[in-house]
């Protein structure tokens, strides 16, 4: 059985969304709770829970994720300053939806890629 999330929900448009871009393999979205200017999510439509479960089929959405990063950067007026792309994996990479998604994060300084715990 595949498991229904939040994200199932807004691909298929049962919730309400500010969605960016929508095709037959990704759905893009902003995010609800947003950390920069832009925060935009992007997601595979077929249901993967995470990396870790990408199987061969799954190549064309994973690629197609990335395009739709780069046209919306662009839309976005992000594409010259910069940004930052996202996709964590599992509890100890902070996953937490189990359906593969990246974010699209800039509109300033984006910061270090990660702190050090000391």
């Amino acid at each position: 059985m595949i498991e229904e999330t939040i994200f199932s929900k807004i691909i298929r448009k049962e919730l309400p969304s500010d969605m960016l871009y929508q095709d037959e393999l990704v759905t893009a979205f902003r995010d609800i709770s947003p950390r920069l200017p832009t925060h935009v999510l992007i997601i595979p439509n077929r249901h993967i829970p995470s990396v870790d479960e990408l199987a061969e089929e799954d190549e064309a959405a994973m690629g197609r994720m990335l395009s739709v990063a780069r046209r919306i950067a662009r839309e976005e007026g992000i594409h010259e300053s910069g940004y930052r792309l996202i996709i964590n994996c599992g509890a100890d990479g902070r996953q937490e939806v189990p359906h593969i998604h990246m974010h699209l994060l800039g509109g300033h300084d984006v910061g270090p890629m990660i702190t050090r715990k000391g």
